[in-house]
Parts: C-alpha cells; structure tokens; sequence
C-alpha cells in the first residue's frame, strides 16, 4: 500500500478540483481524490498507487458517496490492471469495502467485466488494462451526464409538485460533486432550482455523527452562492411543524427492487415526518443504484460502523493542546457503546417520488421501478 498527500490549495477562492481523477505522472498511473475528511477546512488530494490504498480511502470515507464509489472502484480495478497486480484480487478487496453502497460494487464488475473480455479476446495484459481503464472513464463521462438530466427530471418535478417556484428544499448529508462524477444527485437538483432562481433556502441537515452535511453540503452550497442554512438532525421536526419545509431531496445508496431506500442514517425519520407534514419526499439517484437483484428493504445489508464515531468528535486539522492529530475528542464515558449503523431504511409508501436520469418513478412501485430498469437497459445497449 502506498498512498501520501499531496500540497493543499493555499488560496480561498472557489476551485474546480474534481472529487476523483486518473493521473499518469513519470513514476506511475496513480488515483487521485479530493479528501473529504479534510474539508472544509482544507482542500487536499490524496494520492492512491494501488487499490489497498483505494480501499482505505472508502473505508475512511475520504472518498464516498454511491455513484462516485462506483467510479472509484471502476479506476481502483484498472490501477492494479496497469500497475501490474491481481485484477481479481484487488476487484474483490474494492466490492468489499463497503457493503450498502451498490454503485461500488457494479463500477468493480464493469471494469471487472472489460478487463476479463480483452484477455479472452487474445489481448495481452496492456490490453486489458487499456479496457479497463477505458471502461472507468466511460462510467465516469456517463455519470456526470446522468446527473444532468437528473437534475433536469428532478427541477421539473418540483415545478410541478410546488408551482411558483420560491422553494424551501431540505436535504440530508452530501449528494453534491463531492459523490459524482457530475454536480451530483438531490443536491444536482437544489442548484438547478437555484441557477433558475427558484430556490428560496436550502436547509441542510448537519448528519450526526459524521456531519457530511456541516462539512460538505454547506461547503458545495457557499461556494455555489445558494442560500442555505445549517441545523442540527434533530432540529427538523420544528421546521416542518412551523411549515418552512417545501420538500425534501435527499440521495441514496441502494434501492432495492420493491422501491425502499437506503440512504445517510436519518433519511427515514425525514419522510415519517414529511409524510405527516404533507411535504414530498423525493429521492434523487442514477438508475445503477436500483438493485434488483435486493427484493426489499429488509435484504438490505446495512453498514455498522465503529462506535468511537459516535462516542468521538472528530479533531480538526489544526493543532489542539491534549489532542493527537487524526484523533478524536471524546464527549462519552470511556467504554460507552454506540450504536452506529451508517443508513436506514425507507420503505417505498413513504417516496413520493424516485428521480433518476431516465425519468421519474412516482407512485414508487416494483413494478415501476422494473420496466424503468429495462428502458435503460434497452438505451445502454
């Protein structure tokens, strides 16, 4: 494994680092990604030589998010097809590292699946490695159009469902360019509705115990010139009892094949609440991210993750007195267990509406979701 840091941005301006990128410097192809358990307070590229290193970086969360998971994975299996180690090892080791998350796994299988078709057609490993690392940049080019038209869908649907324009949009966690190879998924949709000027504020949930949304939606939203304000999980219940919630857009990690939704803990209590409020309930994700081969919610394998999460804030980049760097500061007892999945669940009654790049599913159906499936099917091929 081999991974270090490269120079962090000095300047405060607005940038355009992309969340992932292949890069060939005279030492070797490396994977390069933005690392976001440094922002907001710095902006710096981690640099990946192997995929033990990818690995770890989606374990750790520096990279995250379901279709740039899928994007990562896709490049990890060519990095160790062009640096020479075991494809089918290192496609194992990727699929792996986090277990909801479905995007990860399918980037795997498609450069997986380039990969073993060149050698099977004669091609000698420079070949094959050409074919994956053809394939992952496809899926990166395809993921960033997908979240185009994601965002086109998901506008109109709000323009629909809420017209007037003037929304007041909640979202949870981080659905932004940070977890796409393009402006992202629900949060895609949120600046769209801003770009047309339809959108009045942006309530981002904080998304305890991790704060992707203090850490990252607000930094996408402020750098985007939205305006959004910040508030903690629990503080949701009072908005939408005061009626300052229009809708709510929030992504996903896998959608199993009757329509529920696993997403950032936390999504669940959200449409138990709009569904009470009469808001809608709109979950924004690529077509990859329905799995049809998960029959419901309940099949749905939810990520555990370490109690200190929880028992621990996380310590900042700069230095504390009493704090080693990379460390957390405890706000429990020691020897307190957590309880830390990293999604829930929704069921389908609850969604009002499943935004994908090929169009909308509303009512949310397995039958809807299906016949959705095969329309994309049909155009892929």
């Amino acid at each position: 494994m081999a991974d270090q840091y490269a120079q962090p941005r000095e300047d405060s301006e607005p940038t355009e680092t992309p969340a992932i990128r292949w890069h060939e410097p005279p030492e070797g192809p490396v994977v390069v990604l933005l690392d976001q358990t440094r922002l907001p307070a710095e902006e710096v590229e981690l640099v990946c030589t192997d995929a033990p290193a990818l690995v770890e970086a989606i374990r750790t969360l520096a990279v995250r998010g379901a279709p740039l998971l899928g994007i990562a994975g896709a490049y990890g299996v060519a990095l160790a097809a062009v640096r020479g180690f075991d494809v089918e090892e290192a496609a194992h080791a990727l699929a792996g590292a986090r277990p909801t998350a479905v995007n990860l796994a399918v980037g795997v299988r498609r450069a997986q699946a380039a990969h073993r078709a060149a050698l099977s057609a004669g091609g000698d490993e420079a070949v094959a490695a050409a074919a994956a690392l053809n394939a992952a940049r496809t899926l990166h080019r395809e993921d960033a159009e997908a979240s185009a038209r994601m965002a086109g869908h998901g506008l109109a649907l709000l323009d629909e469902l809420l017209p007037g324009g003037g929304h007041r949009v909640l979202t949870h966690c981080n659905t932004g360019a940070l977890v796409s190879g393009g402006e992202g998924t629900a949060f895609a949709v949120a600046l769209a509705a801003h770009r047309a000027g339809q959108l009045r504020r942006l309530w981002v949930d904080e998304t305890r115990p991790l704060l992707q949304g203090a850490r990252l939606t607000a930094y996408e939203a402020a750098r985007s010139g939205m305006a959004y304000t910040l508030l903690t999980d629990s503080a949701a219940g009072s908005l939408f009892a005061a009626g300052e919630v229009d809708a709510v857009l929030i992504g996903a990690d896998r959608i199993a094949a009757d329509g529920s939704v696993a997403n950032k803990v936390g999504s669940y209590p959200l449409a138990v609440l709009a569904r009470y409020h009469h808001v809608p309930f709109i979950v924004v994700a690529p077509v990859t991210t329905i799995d049809q081969d998960t029959p419901d919610g309940a099949s749905i394998e939810v990520e555990q993750r370490a109690g200190h999460e929880v028992t621990e804030i996380a310590a900042p980049q700069v230095p504390v007195v009493g704090v080693e760097p990379g460390r957390g500061i405890p706000v429990a007892p020691l020897g307190t267990q957590a309880y830390n999945p990293a999604f829930d669940v929704t069921p389908p009654e609850l969604i009002t509406a499943i935004v994908t790049e090929e169009g909308v599913v509303s009512p949310v159906t397995a039958e809807a979701l299906a016949e959705l499936c095969d329309l994309s099917r049909q155009v892929t091929i």
